[in-house]
């Protein structure tokens, strides 16, 4: 069924998840690896959009001496990292079935976005908002006025410390509900498999369904991208990579039919 058709009611029980382990979180990343490895430069150039976002926020937290604040929008990212999926989904499908993709497929995986989709694109950005605000009252609270730029974030003082670890507790559970519910319900509405309720509901069953290898992807995911965002040049391959990989792990959750 076309991404843009108006899927029908759908019974989430009917959307069962296979069964998955470890070795499907490895062979989803050599997937990811050689979509990539195939169309390194378009790949490369969609990323680059947000390296360059990221670039400009980082000289602002430079300019207001405000540097550990690059931790919580690292963290962030994770929260809103649901909306750039559609362009890597066209891309990556495209590949998938031997076509050659091209920039225009990137804007098209976005217009053929189901509203289901967009509404969980929506709740993430609003979470977003709301961590980054938490996190600018928790850092007013631990560091203050300080100056701190990002040459002396290298020296990892205590009070950089403690406000990282309580900012991640705090990050982290809006991180993992939002995985929850967006880690497969996002791609099963693009497919047209299922519209927005029974989407949440088969997403949040595969997640706790398989926890713990869902936990394993979790941090792979937080660990590679956020580490990436805080080292830049490194999103314009780690971005796309995990893009792929996740689309090709959610067919091995929910196999196409």
């Amino acid at each position: 069924m076309p991404a843009s058709a108006s899927p029908p009611s759908v019974d989430p029980s009917t959307l069962r998840p296979a069964p998955l382990g470890l070795a499907d979180l490895g062979g989803a990343l050599r997937f990811g690896i050689a979509q990539f490895r195939t169309i390194p430069l378009l790949s490369m150039t969609f990323a680059l959009l947000f390296v360059a976002i990221g670039t400009f926020l980082f000289g602002i937290l430079e300019f207001g001496a405000i540097a550990p604040m690059s931790l919580s929008l690292a963290g962030g990212f994770m929260l809103v990292g649901p909306v750039l999926l559609a362009g890597f989904f066209a891309v990556s499908d495209k590949l998938r079935n031997g076509r050659k993709p091209s920039f225009g497929d990137i804007w098209s995986g976005f217009r053929q976005m189901p509203r289901g989709g967009w509404v969980i694109s929506f709740v993430c950005g609003l979470l977003f908002l709301i961590w980054i605000t938490d996190a600018g009252i928790l850092y007013g609270f631990m560091v203050g006025r300080e100056p701190i730029g990002f040459l002396r974030l290298l020296q990892i003082e205590q009070m950089v410390l403690e406000y990282a670890g309580y900012s991640a507790i705090m990050g982290g559970v809006l991180a993992f509900i939002l995985f929850a519910v967006s880690a497969f319900s996002i791609p099963l509405i693009y497919d047209g498999r299922t519209t927005l309720v029974p989407g949440v509901v088969a997403s949040v069953r595969a997640v706790f369904g398989r926890f713990g290898v869902m936990m394993c992807w979790a941090f792979l995911l937080a660990v590679v991208i956020m580490g990436s965002i805080m080292a830049l040049p490194l999103l314009l391959v780690s971005l796309p990579v995990m893009a792929y990989a996740s689309r090709e792990l959610y067919f091995r959750v929910f196999p196409a039919r």
